[in-house]
């Protein structure tokens, strides 16, 4: 009865007033469609400007390697010419801080995760975690790792945590890393007595890797053997010993100097072979230290003396050098003073590649790819640290760069008291 001709219903649907209502909604709604559409045109748009052409990625990682030790840092020590390059070409952080401790901070770095979410004692990766070999591999990528691993005895744990590829020292075994040393190549056990430095042989992998996997898209993840004590001569020193067996030969502080620049030597070997492959301009190459340097050391920085502070949760055992370089990015030269983390790695590198990770997956990183590209980017304000070596009590507090909060309630303002 409502809706018969001449009802009141139907006079009003047929009314002149609700026909401009109807008129003005449907405008309305045009209005509001073609501005989300312009919308998404400008954000599809800005993503295609973003997003990168699936770069290969090598991650260099130094042990016991602290932000005073780089010349382009500030440092006054040591000879890095292939580091300042790196640093002057690309992106140099100015506040990356790790773990303590190498261990935990493979964890992070590998995982994205901080440690009271996974470490169980130290040189153990949990076997059930996500490492971004696993996202890298997923994603079509040849994976592969050489260097130091200590992070599980099992043969297959490389290739378990995601790299096709290995080539490690300390994975089944603990025989000496330098003169004569040994090595396991996937698993298999490869010992040298006629003065070989397993540094050498690491990076000839390196070298070998990236030019196998030229013409496909490649992720190398390099933790290197140096600078790690024992310090020793290299190959390099005057006083190098092809004969030297073990860790405790012709063994001096001294030596932590001419090791600091044969890493930077073989750094200065893996990206002149990136260039004659020629796909320098399409790698992105990420360096940072594992923690700071042994307390041992003590260096010459901006004008004053410096001691490493490995193992103590402080500046001087987890403040490292950082350096992001990658040619197509267009920000050669910048130096960001943003907070930044060994969490942050995962999420930074997977974003610099275009995989996506999950919704639901649990990480603590915050990607600074947009501050590599020299925009703005959304940086973290603090960092939060849980470090235990073995597991046990843990030291734990958070920081901004300007203060720093212990669990225990001691609170410390960095700009006047850094250390």
């Amino acid at each position: 009865m409502l809706f018969t001709r001449n009802s009141p219903m139907s006079r009003f649907l047929n009314s002149q007033f609700l026909k401009r209502r109807l008129l003005h909604v449907f405008a309305t709604l045009i209005i509001v469609a073609a501005n989300h559409f312009l919308v998404i045109c400008r954000v599809f748009a800005g993503n295609l400007a973003d997003s990168p052409c699936r770069p290969n990625i090598v991650l260099i990682l130094a042990d016991d390697f602290g932000f005073e030790c780089v010349g382009a840092n500030g440092g006054e020590s040591y000879k890095t010419p292939h580091l300042d390059r790196l640093a002057a070409e690309g992106v140099r952080f100015e506040h990356c801080y790790v773990q303590p401790l190498c261990t935990p901070t493979r964890l992070q770095l590998m995982t994205g995760l901080y440690n009271v979410r996974n470490y169980v004692n130290f040189g153990t990766l949990p076997r059930g975690e996500t490492t971004f070999a696993h996202h890298f591999q997923k994603a079509g990528y040849k994976t592969g790792i050489c260097g130091k691993w200590q992070l599980g005895s099992e043969k297959d744990s490389p290739q378990h945590f995601g790299f096709d590829e290995a080539y490690l020292w300390q994975h089944t075994r603990r025989p000496p890393r330098y003169a004569n040393a040994g090595l396991e190549r996937n698993g298999a056990e490869e010992d040298f007595t006629r003065g070989e430095y397993g540094p050498d042989f690491i990076n000839h992998f390196a070298l070998d890797f990236v030019a196998r996997h030229r013409d496909e898209t490649f992720f190398l993840y390099y933790p290197m053997m140096l600078t790690h004590d024992p310090f020793q001569p290299t190959p390099d020193s005057d006083d190098y010993d092809p004969k030297a067996i073990g860790e405790n030969v012709n063994r001096h502080v001294r030596h932590f100097a001419e090791m600091t620049e044969y890493m930077d030597k073989l750094i200065g070997k893996l990206v002149a072979k990136l260039e004659q492959l020629k796909i320098r301009d399409n790698t992105l190459l990420v360096f940072l230290g594992d923690n700071g340097t042994s307390p041992s050391v003590t260096s010459q920085f901006r004008g004053g003396t410096f001691r490493g502070g490995k193992g103590q949760t402080t500046a001087r055992g987890m403040h490292v050098p950082l350096f992001v370089n990658y040619p197509k990015a267009g920000a050669s030269g910048k130096v960001c003073g943003d907070l930044v983390a060994s969490v942050d790695i995962l999420p930074t590198i997977c974003a610099a590649a275009g995989i996506p990770l999950s919704a639901d997956m649990t990480t603590d990183g915050v990607s600074f790819w947009p501050q590599v590209c020299g925009k703005p980017g959304t940086p973290r304000e603090t960092y939060y640290c849980w470090y235990a070596r073995d597991g046990g009590k843990a030291a734990e507090f958070a920081m901004s760069k300007t203060h720093k909060l212990y669990a225990d309630g001691r609170f410390f303002d960095l700009t006047a008291d850094p250390f």
